[in-house]
Order: structure tokens, then sequence, then C-alpha cells
């Protein structure tokens, strides 16, 4: 199976930084997207940032010029690097890995455990 352990989440204030990683483990698949999802009481995940094998990354429009995503596929990890944090960024962010064992092949999706990211004075 595979497993997937986020750190780095915090309390900062207001237009500080933090960094967020997500290391996956077990069986990875060459095929897979790794992600991150902020999600706030009341809501639906959304994505803020994911990035495929290959590097090619996408953004939620409200982080773009302000978080970077990246990975280490030797270590079967992302980052997320949030810089410029303001308080409508706060809440609860998840890792997910989405992988197909081959492209005909049905994807499968995982989710880490979640880490807190509260931005206030």
């Amino acid at each position: 199976q595979v497993q997937l352990v986020e750190s780095g989440g915090g309390l900062v204030q207001p237009g500080g930084s933090l960094r967020l990683s997500c290391a996956a483990s077990g069986n990875i698949w060459t095929i897979n997207t790794m992600g991150w999802y902020r999600q706030v009481p009341g809501a639906q995940r959304e994505l803020v940032a994911d990035i495929t094998g290959r590097g090619r990354t996408n953004y939620a429009d409200s982080v773009k010029g302000r978080f970077f995503i990246s990975r280490d596929n030797a270590k079967n990890t992302v980052y997320l690097q949030m810089n410029s944090l303001k308080p409508e960024d706060t809440g609860v962010f998840y890792c997910k890995l989405e992988q197909q064992s081959s492209p005909w092949n049905p994807t499968s999706y995982y989710w880490g455990q979640g880490t807190q990211v509260t931005v206030a004075s």
C-alpha cells in the first residue's frame, strides 16, 4: 500500500513563510502526480498546487507567485514553499498522490493525514 506523511505546518504571522513536505512510501509507480490541497471548515478541499513526475506544475490563482511546488523523485517527496502568507491561506493542507501502473490502467488516489497551517498575528 501507499502511505503519505506530511510535515511542516504551524502558526505563522502574515507575510511569513512555511515549507510543507510530504513523503510517499510503499508501492509508488512512475506515472504519478503529487499535490497539495487546502480545506477549511464547511468547505470542500481545493487544489493549491500539483506537480507531475516530469515536473509540470499547476497552481491555484490565489497562490500564483507566492507558493512554489517541487519534488524529489528519488525520495518520492513533494514540497510546498509558501511565501507572503495571508490569513486566508489558513486551513488544513493535505498531500495527495495519484498514480497509474500504466497509461491504460485506472488511476489510484491516496491522501495524507493533513497538516494545519494558521496565518495570524
